[in-house]
């Protein structure tokens, strides 16, 4: 007789694939657009309030010119990035693109020391490095009936890094506090994180993940109940499309597996 766990996590797994069944024509779509969400969101805010690039200019102490160049690029090369992954041409060159905002936006805006938001800007490049080594992988496969060694493959690791990534924000989350619920909280958090990142029973802790992150995401950051004219306002909508793109990398690990550098390949072998 087989022991409740076992049972419980066959259930689980069944569940899982159900769902994958029912979803996966649209999962990678869905996967990718809530990945790109906080730049789209940004892109088109940043579009419609275009004297946005005054904080920029705050920022970096610099002189208009230089903070009306930042702003253009900061505006068009996320909106150019994003319709480029949603219709997927030049994906490489559109992460890249993307990469770049991040790595912008981190210096402009002083969230170097800031370690939470730090964790999340790139726990977000790992979702960004999962969608690059998805597009590598397809160029790949128009060499499929060559004999190739997948597991050694490049994309492969850049689809571990990917999934390490991702993970940093679930960090940010845990909360280190002495009492029941926390302390399961938290080694809940870790052992999904901790699953994720070595690639065992993959797509089913992915997906946890992605509930889970859906649940505190509504719960603590309705930014729709905040005025806008509060600065509280922008705080959680900020907070609340960067979750999404983090549930977006995580969907994407979901619809595509982990990769070849996880145990969940090496067990099929």
């Amino acid at each position: 007789m087989a022991p409740r766990g076992c049972n419980v996590m066959e259930a689980a797994e069944e569940l899982s694939d159900q769902f994958l069944h029912l979803t996966k024509r649209f999962l990678p779509h869905l996967a990718r657009l809530c990945l790109i969400s906080t730049f789209l969101e940004d892109g088109i805010h940043t579009w419609w309030q275009w004297n946005k690039h005054e904080s920029i200019k705050m920022s970096w102490s610099s002189n208009s010119f230089l903070a009306l160049i930042l702003g253009m690029i900061n505006t068009f090369g996320q909106l150019v990035g994003c319709v480029l992954i949603l219709v997927q041409k030049c994906v490489p060159c559109a992460c890249f693109v993307l990469f770049g905002i991040i790595f912008m936006q981190v210096m402009a805006y002083g969230l170097l020391w800031n370690l939470r938001f730090l964790m999340r800007n790139v726990s977000l490049s790992g979702g960004l490095l999962f969608l690059f080594a998805e597009s590598q992988a397809k160029g790949k496969s128009m060499f499929a009936g060559v004999p190739t060694l997948d597991y050694i493959c490049p994309h492969q690791y850049i689809q571990l890094g990917g999934r390490v990534l991702l993970l940093l924000m679930f960090i940010s989350l845990l909360h280190f506090e002495v009492s029941m619920f926390t302390i399961f909280q938290d080694a809940f958090n870790m052992i999904l994180i901790i699953l994720v990142a070595i690639g065992f029973k993959t797509k089913l802790a992915a997906l946890t993940l992605v509930f889970w992150l859906l649940l505190i995401n509504v719960l603590e950051n309705p930014f729709w109940t905040i005025p806008p004219n509060r600065p509280l306002h922008d705080f959680m909508k900020y907070d609340f499309f960067h979750t999404m793109s983090v549930m977006g990398g995580l969907l994407l690990i979901v619809a595509l597996g982990p990769g070849g550098v996880s145990m969940d390949k090496h067990k099929k072998w």
